[in-house]
């Protein structure tokens, strides 16, 4: 069998066929064969030669968007924002990405699996902590944020939401799933990082109202 010399095309074939299909039938209506069909001629001994399953194809392409429309990056260097209005701002990038918010909500259900529960949580620890801890030090200098708790809260940040809020490690209702959203802003602000204003919290019950029932339990 010849090799593949373009390994990274291939990648992003299936990821590109994987979204499209995500987004047109959802995730749990798509199978790798429907991925395969719509890749001319490559295997689904190809894809899985690349993935080891649709979960990880899911997680793949979920990483890959927020790479390609990564809200932190696009606040960065704007120079008429101080850092808390940064912060505020790249919440509300994110949540404008209706692509990427309807595969996290997606995904939801997919943190029942512990490989990819434990992979999310060390990537967000990686990608995700050092975004907030510069806007969060960039606060402290700027005089929007007064916390010393700059690392603490960057670090904490991610662990929360995307291990606290997950119903598959600790369920909870929607509506309890929203009052840690509450809980979480009453923190922050306590600690010198009043994030959540009303637009915050707007955004967060446009969040909520978006998941199915079903996937936080009643």
């Amino acid at each position: 069998m010849a090799r593949n010399k373009y390994p990274e095309e291939t990648v992003e074939r299936i990821l590109d066929a994987a979204q499209r299909l995500f987004l047109e039938k959802g995730y749990e209506n798509t199978t790798i064969q429907d991925i395969v069909d719509q890749l001319g001629g490559m295997t689904k001994g190809a894809v899985y030669h690349h993935f080891k399953s649709k979960e990880e194809i899911m997680d793949a392409v979920g990483d890959r968007m927020f790479e390609q429309n990564n809200p932190f990056e696009a606040v960065r260097s704007r120079t008429d924002l101080n850092a808390l209005q940064k912060l505020r701002e790249a919440i509300r990038l994110n949540q404008a990405d209706a692509s990427r918010t309807e595969l996290t909500v997606q995904a939801i259900p997919l943190t029942h699996n512990p490989r990819l529960l434990v992979e999310m949580i060390d990537a967000n620890r990686r990608i995700l902590t050092p975004y907030y801890y510069q806007l969060l030090e960039e606060g402290n200098r700027d005089g929007s944020l007064h916390t010393d708790y700059a690392r603490e809260i960057s670090e904490l940040l991610p662990l929360l939401t995307s291990l606290w809020l997950l119903p598959a490690v600790f369920p909870s209702t929607k509506e309890e799933a929203r009052h840690k959203f509450l809980f979480l802003g009453d923190m922050l602000e306590k600690m010198g990082v009043p994030l959540f204003d009303d637009e915050t919290r707007r955004l967060v019950d446009d969040f909520f109202d978006r998941i199915p029932d079903g996937v936080y339990p009643n």
